[in-house]
Parts: structure tokens; C-alpha cells; sequence
């Protein structure tokens, strides 16, 4: 049975990819930090119906002696490293929690792989907001970076100490440049979320407003299921690479939100409001990806497309909200 460790396990990408790998018989452990809110922290993954398969094991990004030592006991095949502090707006607020977790963090990562178990294979998952203020209107592998959040930057760090590794060491580590990918087990926070929570509250009458900052931005959006799945091939290749993981159509923020409002009947223009308190100090105007590279190598294919996303999100969140099914 092989085995894998997953940290951020709890988070949107750690649940679906623990249901993804226990459906192909792995041993999965997955890592969670100490929290006061630890009643709560297993919800996506009860969610799924898998909270009592996955063996839940303390440990923290920053605190490298935690890692070392769990990677000595489980001796895992593959390290899924996908914790982060992962909200862009709040990286502006906590900039150097933000740089300690989700950079330094990865390098504790790599550092406890490198030391008690090197055979192990590592998968990184980077991000698209590295591209930030895009140099290429397609963004590919080798398309230049220029991070445009702290939260990006930190990524960067962990993206290209990813590389380090693996040429300094040898180490089988891969990173998985990832483009906005949703579903219903995405954080409130994040804008997608925030636009279904809110239709699913507008629809019931538990709200008449939905107030947003930028509708312009665009964005590529595929569904964490399909993305899991890339990260899982990635560690069955012959040789590490990094991967860029996109659909290849850019949709604004606007459109998604009518989207989400035709789920409905209702037009978005009727709820929606602007405000500038929620503009970010520095916008991404666009990403768009092109994933030939994941197609070819990987034989990965997003098979989610954003309707269907955006429609699975609303009902859940009727059903979260209250609304009778059937």
C-alpha cells in the first residue's frame, strides 16, 4: 500500500486529493496545525466522507523539527505539500506570516524530506498569481514571473527552492503551477465562494445585496477535482518537471457572477455592488493558461467546465443555507 502525506489536508485541495488517493488504496496522513477551532477543522473532510480514513497527525509548516519527525516515522512515497496561507487579500495584512508559512514552509518541507527520507517524491503546489503582472498574454512554464501580492511572492520563493532541490540534491520534487481552481469546499473568503454564498442567500431572502470589489479581473477556473488528479500524475512520471494546470479559457469576475445568478433566475445586476474598500492595492488584470505541457507529458485534461462549477457551488450552498432538495 503506498503512502502519502498531505499538509493543509483540511484545506479544499488537501480533501479532495486525500478522497482522490484513498480511492487508489494509499495510506493517507495528513497534517494539521494546532488550532483552537480543532472541532471544526475536519469539516471538508467529513463533507466528503472520509474524515475517519485519514490518520490526522500534528505538525506545523514553521516548526521544522515537527516535519522531520514525522517524516522519519511514516516514511511516506509522496509528500503532497499543500499548505499555505492562501488568501491573497489577507498576505497584504500578515505579509511576513504570509512569507513564513507559505515560503519558509516549503523549504521545511523539502528540508525534512531531504534529511530523514530522500527517496520520497515532493509536489509543491505553486500558483498562477506567481505570473502576477503577466509578461505573455498565455501564461506557459517558462513564461517570466512578477508577483503582484506578498502572498505571491512567498510562492514564488517555494516554487524556485522546489527547483533548487531537485538540482542541488536530486531530489524527485515537482511544483504544479495551478490557475484558480473552485468548488463547494472552497473558503468563504475566496471570491468565487463569496459570490455563490451570496446568490444562495439573495434566492432564500436571507440577503438582497452581494457587495464585491473588482468585476473585471479575469481568471482561467477549473474544479479542484481535476487539478488533484494532475498533482497525483505528476509523482507517477519517470522524471520531475513543473507543470502549469489551467482550462485555457479566462472568464471575468462579472461573468462568473451572472453565472452564478442564471443558476437562479435571478440578474446579477439587480444585487450587485461595487466598493472600493474591496480592490486589492495591486489587481492581477488576467490569467490564462496554457497547460499543453500537463496535456502531452500527463495525459491530464480538465473535464469540469465552469458552469457546471459554478452550479454545483450554488447548490450547495442552497443546501448549506437551508433550501429542501428534490
Amino acid at each position: 500500500m503506498p503512502r502519502a502525506i498531505i499538509t493543509g489536508v483540511t484545506g479544499q485541495d488537501g480533501a479532495y486529493l486525500a478522497q482522490f488517493l484513498l480511492q487508489r488504496n494509499y495510506e493517507v496522513i495528513g497534517l494539521m496545525r494546532r488550532s483552537a477551532s480543532t472541532d471544526i477543522v475536519g469539516e471538508r473532510l467529513r463533507w466528503l466522507g472520509i474524515l475517519d480514513d485519514v490518520r490526522l497527525i500534528e505538525a506545523d509548516l514553521v516548526d521544522l523539527s515537527s516535519l522531520i519527525r514525522v517524516v522519519e516515522k511514516y516514511r511516506p512515497d509522496e509528500v503532497y505539500n499543500l499548505a499555505a496561507q492562501s488568501f491573497v487579500g489577507t498576505s497584504w495584512q500578515q505579509p511576513i506570516l504570509t512569507g513564513h508559512v507559505t515560503g519558509l514552509g516549503a523549504v521545511n518541507v523539502l528540508e525534512a524530506v531531504r534529511i530523514a527520507h530522500p527517496q520520497t517524491r515532493f509536489y509543491q503546489a505553486s500558483s498562477s498569481e506567481m505570473f502576477g503582472k503577466i509578461q505573455e498574454p498565455v501564461q506557459r512554464e517558462r513564461t517570466p514571473f512578477h508577483p503582484r501580492s506578498p502572498y505571491a511572492a512567498a510562492k514564488l520563493y517555494a516554487h524556485w527552492m522546489t527547483i533548487n532541490y531537485r538540482e542541488s540534491f536530486g531530489l524527485f520534487a515537482c511544483s504544479g503551477i495551478l490557475f484558480n481552481h473552485e468548488s463547494p469546499l472552497r473558503g468563504i473568503e475566496f471570491v468565487t465562494r463569496k459570490v455563490t454564498d451570496g446568490v444562495a442567500r439573495i434566492r432564500l431572502g436571507k440577503a438582497n445585496k452581494l457587495q464585491l470589489g473588482n468585476l473585471d479581473a479575469s481568471r482561467d477556473w477549473g474544479h479542484a477535482r481535476d487539478y488533484v488528479r494532475a498533482m497525483w500524475l505528476m509523482l507517477q512520471q519517470t522524471e520531475p518537471d513543473d507543470y502549469v494546470v489551467a482550462t485555457g479559457r479566462t472568464v471575468s469576475i462579472r461573468e462568473m457572477v451572472r453565472v452564478a445568478f442564471d443558476c437562479v433566475g435571478l440578474k446579477y445586476e439587480d444585487h450587485v455592488e461595487t466598493r472600493a474598500d474591496l480592490l486589492r492595492p495591486a489587481e492581477v488584470d488576467l490569467l490564462l493558461g496554457d497547460a499543453s505541457k500537463a496535456r502531452e507529458k500527463l495525459g491530464w485534461a480538465p473535464t469540469i467546465v465552469l458552469e457546471d462549477l459554478i452550479a454545483e457551488m450554488v447548490q450547495a450552498d442552497l443546501v448549506r443555507h437551508g433550501a429542501t432538495t428534490g
